[in-house]
């Protein structure tokens, strides 16, 4: 007999206590094995795939797209057999599905990959195929009505095998409410990304199995059908008589959160000075000349900038610190964690190097590289982007001379970088056209005075103009 378990969003770690629903992975009546990604959440720091702890059919989802859920809220509910047991897993000993009592703490333990969970690993048996039919045929078989006084976590929680989901309409056939005939994860995702309900089709492949081929004749016939229905709005935009509002939610609203409280909190002041980037800019293309194996990828001049600031950090530390503000203590970090601004379409976020002190120029290269693509699939972790002791801001990519840059709160300081421009410049005495680029640096008032922050100015500038200083430090 099928038992049905609940699977509530797990704590996502660094202090995040809610979420917000981007992507269902999984429709009602999918079977899912266990670990499997079922639905893809924004939280304040990160794009995240929860994976599942049960293996079994889903028999209700709980929240639309765009709904904010809190940590311990039910996402969904999977029925499983009486032993509470995924497919795909081998079973060692005769091939029959040996009794396990099925609880609501059992699962693999992994809820989230490289977060944590609380539960150790269970272990499971393979459901025989036999047994996998007979589970499907009971999520497929007619539910009775849900009581939709109650709540839907009441509902899935109490027992019973619902095949309809939070927010969506409870008459539906035992067709739309039963198992998709779908094995191939490619066939899914075909069918997602042209917005096509798999549940509609029909088969053509043994017991009805819907192929790609089915898909691919289904997305013909919908391209080449006229589009007659209205377009919806977007849900995050609400009209409004005042003109439309955008909630602050998500990675916005925290960073949004973060610069008001940086300017509440933080006393700051911004210095500048243009510097002569020629050098540094021919140092570059020499590096990036050197051919042949081992030669490493390209250098980057946001990575030479990272160096230069690690280096420039040695030099003033107190640059390099927070302020406790209960304590009323500064509290000087001896690892220099370097942040990094980064655009995407979901935002602004600062992915972080971590102890980038003790890494070569190649090294912080290769490490912003690496952060920079998971920040545009929107896969950085929420470790990733937090613990940052200093950041780096190259506004220089949208074209821009100069800004004064809001510091990203508990840090004590941001160092800005314009574009990198020919101008015309005084050097050795004549009148030339040089790569000027402005930097400026926002620092706490309370960490050092002026004379701290301009050296620190100053050095950084210095090894822009002339980038055989680094040797120094390197």
């Amino acid at each position: 007999m099928a038992q049905v378990l609940e699977f509530k969003l797990p704590d996502l770690g660094e202090g995040l206590t809610e979420a917000e629903i981007v992507r269902w992975l999984v429709e009602v009546g999918d079977v899912v094995s266990i670990d499997q990604p079922v639905v893809e959440v924004e939280t304040a720091k990160a794009m995240v795939e929860v994976p599942c702890p049960y293996g079994g059919v889903v028999t209700a989802r709980f929240g639309d797209e765009g709904t904010e859920l809190p940590v311990g809220a039910p996402l969904l509910t999977v029925a499983v057999g009486s032993s509470g047991e995924a497919p795909g897993r081998s079973d060692s000993g005769s091939g029959a599905a040996d009794a396990e009592p099925a609880a609501a703490d059992s699962g693999s333990g992994n809820v989230l990959v490289g977060y944590g969970t609380g539960a150790p690993p269970v272990r499971r048996r393979r459901v025989r195929p036999e047994g996998l039919k007979g589970l499907k045929a009971a999520v497929a078989a007619p539910a009775a009505p849900a009581d939709t006084s109650s709540g839907a976590s009441s509902g899935a929680s109490s027992g019973a095998v619902s095949g309809v989901s939070s927010g969506a309409s409870p008459a539906r056939t035992d067709r739309e409410s039963g198992p998709v005939a779908v094995v191939s994860p490619l066939v899914r995702r075909l069918a997602r990304q042209h917005d096509l309900d798999l549940r509609r089709l029909a088969g053509s492949g043994p017991d009805g199995l819907i192929l790609r081929a089915d898909v691919e004749s289904a997305i013909r016939s919908a391209a080449e059908a006229p589009a007659v229905a209205p377009a919806v709005p977007d849900a995050s935009s609400v009209p409004s008589p005042d003109g439309e509002r955008t909630p602050l939610r998500g990675v916005r609203g925290a960073v949004a959160d973060k610069l008001s409280r940086s300017r509440r909190e933080i006393p700051d002041a911004t210095c500048w000075v243009d510097a002569d980037a020629t050098e540094l800019m021919a140092a570059r293309a020499a590096m990036n000349s050197t051919g042949g194996p081992g030669a490493g990828p390209k250098v980057s001049v946001l990575a030479l900038l990272a160096r230069i600031c690690a280096a420039a950090l040695a030099r003033y530390p107190e640059l390099n610190s927070t302020v406790d503000q209960e304590a009323r203590e500064i509290v000087r970090l001896p690892h220099v964690h370097l942040g990094f601004a980064a655009q995407t379409e979901r935002g602004l976020v600062v992915p972080v190097v971590r102890d980038a002190q003790a890494r070569n120029t190649e090294s912080i290269g290769a490490e912003i590289a690496r952060l920079t693509e998971a920040a545009r699939t929107g896969t950085l972790k929420p470790a990733e982007l937090t613990g940052g002791t200093f950041t780096l801001n190259n506004y220089g990519v949208f074209g821009v001379d100069g800004s004064t840059p809001i510091i990203n709160h508990p840090e004590a300081a941001m160092l800005g970088v314009g574009r990198i421009v020919p101008k015309p410049w005084v050097y050795e005495g004549q009148l030339a056209v040089r790569q000027v680029v402005q930097l400026s640096l926002t620092f706490d008032h309370r960490v050092c005075d002026g004379g701290t922050a301009g050296g620190f100015l100053r050095y950084v500038a210095d090894c822009v103009e002339q980038p055989a200083l680094l040797l120094r430090s390197l």
